[in-house]
């Protein structure tokens, strides 16, 4: 089975469990990483951070991306990540998914990290907008870069088995 680890990481979290997932997955058959990025980055810092993300995701804008790679056809999976703001699924995934709309066809999994809340709900979001019923699996962490915890690397395993 090919597989499509589709994500974006403003501060490393969401990079650090995609890297683990492909990992956990690849005797399953061939794992592909595609980062997506806007062109435009957001603040990283500070209050801005929060208040462009955060006006970013309520507003359902769709960001111009840099150029990535990725071919639906190629793939049997497609497995997504990202952060959760304002208890939503992040912009540039908003425009991979309008870009893509052939994904709704594949087996998807989901995972999200977050730091204050909402994760619930984003999925729900990301099911809707995505045009989709379920999710293969869904994966829920906090902060797992920042704060490494053993409970976090048996839900990635387990994460990962179901997708065996």
């Amino acid at each position: 089975m090919r597989t499509a680890i589709v994500y974006y990481s403003m501060s490393g979290n969401t990079k650090y469990v995609a890297d683990k997932i492909a990992e956990g997955i690849k005797a399953s058959g061939e794992v592909d990483i595609i980062r997506i990025e806007p062109k435009k980055a957001y603040p990283d810092k500070g209050a801005k951070k929060f208040f462009w993300g955060g006006k970013s995701a309520v507003m359902g804008e769709k960001p111009k991306l840099l150029p990535y790679e990725f071919d639906a056809d190629k793939y049997d999976r497609i497995i997504i990540g990202t952060p959760v703001w304002a208890s939503t699924f992040v912009p540039p995934l908003r425009t991979f998914i309008n870009d893509n709309p052939d994904i709704k066809d594949k087996k998807i999994a989901v995972f999200t990290c977050f730091s204050g809340g909402g994760a619930d709900k984003a999925i729900d979001k990301m099911k809707k907008y995505i045009g989709i019923e379920k999710f293969e699996a869904e994966l829920i962490l906090i902060d797992p870069k920042e704060n490494v915890k053993v409970e976090d690397e048996e839900k990635i395993v387990k994460f990962c088995l179901m997708l065996r």
